[in-house]
């Protein structure tokens, strides 16, 4: 053993000096894209394992991803989930209501109407494919991306835009950022803006479940970036100790806001190969593949609600667009990207699938996404006339102490008294408002 004091920055014998590895994405702004190192295996190819199997006979699935919309447009393999036209024509048409609906409120913060939004452009498929496959009444626990959920279990259009502009009609009162929906009625649990937490939220709703001894199962869905955070461990040790019903979902967009996937662990191994240390079932999916999306949560659902545990899906995609209308996407990743991902969009490839089967057409694509766009563009009208970002149409300002206790403490009701009668004599406009 060495004696006397450590003498820093001194190398030992023959050792190398020890080096901090920083991980650098392939391209950034004015990079030429090539994702030739990217390997997308060929649709059909990977067997679907029985919902009842050990969790073991997944985790090859782990590695490989599983697909089901070949370069034909078809359908193909044991994971091809056989649904019939008229729900592939849903499907794209929640898909595409989706994007629209994105489109027409990023034009509406960008006209001031509303300070923050956040588009799931190119990640339609994994919200809307995911909650036509759960039951309607099965808990979500959303990250910011998922607005295709509630879309999909058919919350109204205007009551999501009453939310965004924070309005007098807001249903949450104008106590969260927009975007950040909760709808009790329709089994959407809050988005929150602190990431990872809604991993153990989903697990303790669905061990609660259990406790009950009741049928409906839990899901929730994070980032990649977000599976950085502890919370995701802590959910994933929970999920396995007590076979807990749920499914958890990592969407591997490919960037946390600048930072690329690799800062989460991505050039390691897979997000869904974290399934295996955790000894429970595991996935990784096409996520611009609609029917394969579906077929995933429709095998994790069934095994969850068999009592055979939690399962871990990534969902291998990409953020066509920018974090949010605060995000500029252009400082950080060549604008090539987008263009170049070899996996597609995912409403292109689920309207070419039904045009395969003879069951669409492009005219009858245009007609759709005209008669979408008229519909959002009727529900922010509607919306509008309860107030917009900046119009003072909101919410009695005495509302901002109610709501948390059944009846208001005395304390309470003093300090909304005293700001009221402030808030009268500084802006006695307001006064009038807040009365009504």
């Amino acid at each position: 053993m060495a004696e006397g004091p450590v003498e820093k920055g001194i190398a030992r014998g023959n050792l190398p000096p020890l080096e901090l590895y920083v991980p650098e994405p392939k391209y950034r702004p004015g990079d030429v894209v090539d994702y030739s190192h990217l390997p997308v295996p060929p649709a059909g190819l990977l067997a679907r394992p029985d919902e009842t199997c050990p969790a073991s006979e997944t985790w090859p699935l782990t590695l490989d991803m599983v697909r089901v919309l070949d370069d034909d447009d078809h359908a193909v393999g044991a994971w091809n989930p056989g649904l019939d036209p008229e729900t592939l024509r849903r499907m794209l048409r929640t898909m595409a209501l989706t994007r629209a609906f994105d489109d027409r409120l990023y034009r509406s913060q960008r006209q001031g109407k509303t300070s923050f939004y956040m588009k799931c452009t190119g990640e339609e498929a994994i919200s809307v494919a995911c909650a036509m496959a759960l039951a309607g009444d099965d808990m979500v626990f959303p990250s910011y991306r998922q607005q295709g959920i509630l879309i999909s279990r058919g919350y109204p259009l205007v009551d999501m835009v009453n939310q965004i502009y924070s309005n007098r009609a807001d249903p949450l009162k104008g106590r969260q950022l927009p975007i950040m929906y909760s709808a009790k009625d329709y089994g959407f649990f809050s988005i929150s803006g602190n990431l990872a937490t809604q991993f153990p939220q989903a697990v303790g709703w669905a061990m609660a479940s259990a406790i009950k001894g009741d049928t409906r199962i839990a899901t929730a869905f994070i980032g990649e970036g977000s599976s950085a955070e502890g919370d995701f461990h802590a959910a994933m040790t929970f999920a396995a100790v007590y076979n807990a019903p749920v499914v958890l979902h990592v969407v591997n967009n490919q960037w946390a806001i600048s930072s690329f996937s690799g800062f989460a662990g991505a050039e390691r191994t897979t997000f869904a190969a974290r399934a295996t240390g955790y000894g429970i079932a595991g996935l990784r999916v096409d996520g611009n593949d609609a029917l394969a999306v579906y077929a995933a949560m429709e095998w994790a659902a069934n095994r969850a609600r068999a009592n055979q545990g939690p399962t871990l899906i990534e969902h291998f995609t990409y953020r066509a667009e920018g974090h949010s209308t605060s995000d500029d996407p252009s400082a950080y990743r060549s604008a090539q990207e987008r263009e170049e991902w070899p996996l597609g969009d995912p409403i292109m490839r689920l309207k070419k699938h039904l045009i395969a089967l003879g069951e669409w057409s492009e005219e009858q694509q245009e007609a759709m996404d005209r008669e979408l766009v008229e519909q959002v563009k009727v529900a922010t009208k509607e919306a509008e006339k309860n107030g917009i970002l900046g119009h003072g149409m909101h919410h009695p300002f005495h509302t901002m102490f109610e709501d948390v206790f059944e009846e208001l403490p005395w304390h309470l009701e003093e300090q909304a008294a005293q700001a009221m009668r402030e808030r009268g004599i500084k802006w006695p406009e307001w006064k009038e408002r807040d009365d009504a």
